[in-house]
């Protein structure tokens, strides 16, 4: 037994492979240097899925196809009221789950698309503001940030949100694409699995944490106040936002290709002074006071600045994550329905027994 399955193989996949000691990342035979900055959505969506959804649109027919999809799911924004008082996390999830369920390459279609489309209206709706329509004829990346802010961004902007959706794509069995393929191997339809994966993520122990990095970052301020500010928060037993990694042994390299991406679109200098100086003070204090520990830079630090600079709120962050993770969850969905099992572990009971009867 081992608890939490840590080391548990669950799974042969050939989507992706997490070198937690080397601080490496492949995804289908390509490490992350070689996608991230170099590669759209929906390239990357292409290559995620292809030879698992037959049927899909290849090519040139598969940014037109995602764009007629986004245009359709406004349909559910216009005529579903949602409460006022659902966070952009949870309409997402509501609106993704008026989706017909089934596994055909529609399903698919939607669901790569659904995040856009109801992240933008989420929080445009939290604003007091009307939702706006997708335009068809845009990138993935673009339309969603045209959706979200009501302007068209530039070729960079939609290029380092490209960047993003890349690098969070897929990362191994983390626990949202394992809800996803248990959720999966049940046959209970794509859409079941995708609502699986966004439950998990939203937990702040998966991708509910690049929030708290914003808060971190503003109640600090200056570079000058990292230190202290930091240690303060050590001493109440508070756990640093943005470090720190499951699997990873050293560095996670999407943090390098996030603060890559950060760089090429021009963001606030000086907000990218105060994280590097936190950063730096972070890493400083993790070793001091825990050195038998490795506590690097995680994905969640550089991702807060980036979707920061982009516009989005903290609040939505986790919704922009699901974006670019559904093209792992449908891939692992599909992988698992075409080559796994029904997923039924077992555990070992270690309550008490029934009294004999005398």
């Amino acid at each position: 037994m081992s608890d939490g399955l840590d080391d548990v193989v669950a799974a042969h996949t050939v989507l992706s492979e997490v070198d937690g000691a080397a601080g490496r990342l492949v995804i289908r035979g390509h490490s992350l240097a070689e996608l991230a900055g170099r590669t759209s959505f929906e390239e990357m969506a292409a290559l995620m899925l292809d030879g698992l959804l037959p049927g899909l649109p290849q090519g040139r027919e598969l940014p037109v196809a995602l764009g007629k999809a986004r245009a359709d799911l406004f349909g559910i924004v216009e005529r579903t009221a949602l409460s006022d008082g659902l966070g952009p996390v949870e309409a997402v999830r509501a609106w993704t789950a008026q989706i017909a369920d089934g596994e055909r390459p529609e399903t698919a279609l939607k669901l790569l698309a659904a995040p856009a489309v109801f992240t933008a209206a989420a929080v445009r709706k939290r604003r007091g503001l009307a939702p706006i329509a997708p335009d068809p004829t845009l990138s993935q990346a673009a339309d969603t940030l045209r959706m979200l802010r009501g302007d068209t961004p530039t070729a960079a902007q939609a290029a380092a949100l490209d960047t993003y959706l890349v690098t969070v794509a897929d990362h191994g069995l983390n626990a949202s694409t394992f809800a996803a393929r248990v959720v999966a191997s049940t046959r209970a339809g794509l859409v079941s699995a995708v609502l699986a994966g966004i439950s998990a993520l939203k937990g702040p122990l998966h991708g509910g944490a690049p929030g708290p990095v914003i808060e971190m970052l503003d109640a600090i301020g200056e570079p000058s106040n990292a230190r202290p500010w930091l240690e303060g928060a050590l001493d109440r037993g508070e756990r640093l936002m943005g470090f720190g990694h499951r699997i990873y042994r050293v560095r996670d390299p999407r943090a390098d290709a996030l603060k890559q991406a950060i760089a090429k679109l021009g963001a606030d200098a000086g907000r990218l002074r105060l994280a590097e100086a936190v950063e730096q003070a972070a890493l400083a204090i993790l070793r001091e006071r825990k050195p038998g520990r490795s506590l690097e830079t995680n994905v969640e630090f550089y991702t807060a600045l980036l979707l920061e600079a982009l516009g989005f709120p903290p609040e939505a962050f986790t919704c922009v994550f699901a974006l670019g993770r559904t093209t792992g969850w449908l891939a692992h969905a599909r992988e698992q329905i075409e080559t796994g099992r029904l997923i039924r572990p077992q555990s070992v009971y270690v309550g008490p027994q029934p009294r004999q009867a005398a």
